[in-house]
């Protein structure tokens, strides 16, 4: 049996200066997500990863308000149209890898859901192969605290071949 080629990582850079701007790019990724993706959102608190999943949820037509889970870790999110379910995830508060993440039963969720985890860096890679992995970062200096710079890293198969650039028309 042949070993999987590998694929490059495909990454798309932007820069985003309001929040309306950061849920219009969450609306425009949400045309590009299906059931089965995991996304991964990093960046320091207040750098706009739930108002990111907003968007998301608003391009997916998801039921309920999208605001962070910090507390209660994970909300579903059904779709009101014939879309996949959107999971948001908080595990900020989880210390643990995998192994605590378990308990939410991604690895049952993500064939029919989107899956967008924020916090999840070495606690979720193991789920998928497949998954786009979002940082934002504050511009450092700026004197407008609203521009961030948002790098999305699209690893594996699936997205070899999707199109991120769409992303900064």
């Amino acid at each position: 049996m042949e070993a999987a080629v590998p694929h490059s990582p495909v990454e798309t850079e932007l820069t985003v200066t309001s929040p309306e701007q950061m849920r219009e790019l969450g609306r425009k990724l949400a045309k590009l997500l299906r059931a089965g993706d995991l996304v991964m959102l990093s960046g320091e608190l207040g750098a706009g990863k739930t108002t990111l999943t907003r968007g998301l949820g608003e391009g997916l037509g998801v039921r309920g308000a999208v605001t962070s889970p910090t507390f209660v870790i994970a909300r579903v999110h059904p779709s009101l149209g014939d879309g996949p379910p959107l999971v948001h995830v908080d595990a900020y508060r989880l210390g643990g890898g995998l192994d605590e993440m378990e308990d939410l039963d991604l690895d049952v969720s993500l064939p029919e859901s989107v899956i967008v985890v924020e916090w999840g860096e070495g606690k979720v890679e193991e789920l998928t192969e497949d998954r786009l992995q979002v940082q934002i970062h504050r511009a450092v200096g700026d004197t407008v605290d609203e521009v961030r710079h948002v790098t999305l890293t699209g690893l594996g198969e699936r997205w070899a071949t999707t199109g991120l650039s769409v992303l900064t028309a």
